[in-house]
C-alpha cells in the first residue's frame, strides 16, 4: 500500500510496488496491468499519480502501452530507443 507519511512520493511508491511484482514474476511478460482507474482505486491515488508510475515503468522498458492497455514487456525483446 501507499504510505502517505513516507517522504517517498506516492508515484514512486506505486512504481516500486509494480516493479517488484514484475521482477518477482507475479506479473509475467504479456500480462496486462490494471487500468489507470483500477490502479487509482486499488492504491487510493490520483489518476496522474498512477499515470506517472506507469510512464516511469515504460521509460525503463518494463511495460509497453498499446490501445488495448499496458502490458508487461517481454524481457527478451529488444528495447526501443
Amino acid at each position: 500500500m501507499i504510505n502517505r507519511a513516507s517522504p517517498v512520493a506516492p508515484w514512486r511508491q506505486l512504481y516500486a510496488l509494480l516493479r517488484g511484482q514484475i521482477e518477482s514474476g507475479k506479473l509475467a511478460p504479456g500480462d496486462r496491468l490494471p487500468s489507470l482507474v483500477a490502479l487509482s482505486q486499488e492504491y487510493d491515488v490520483a489518476h496522474t499519480t498512477a499515470r506517472k508510475a506507469l510512464v516511469a515503468l515504460q521509460e525503463e522498458g518494463l511495460v509497453v502501452s498499446s490501445p488495448m492497455g499496458t502490458f508487461v514487456a517481454d524481457s527478451t525483446a529488444p528495447r526501443q530507443p
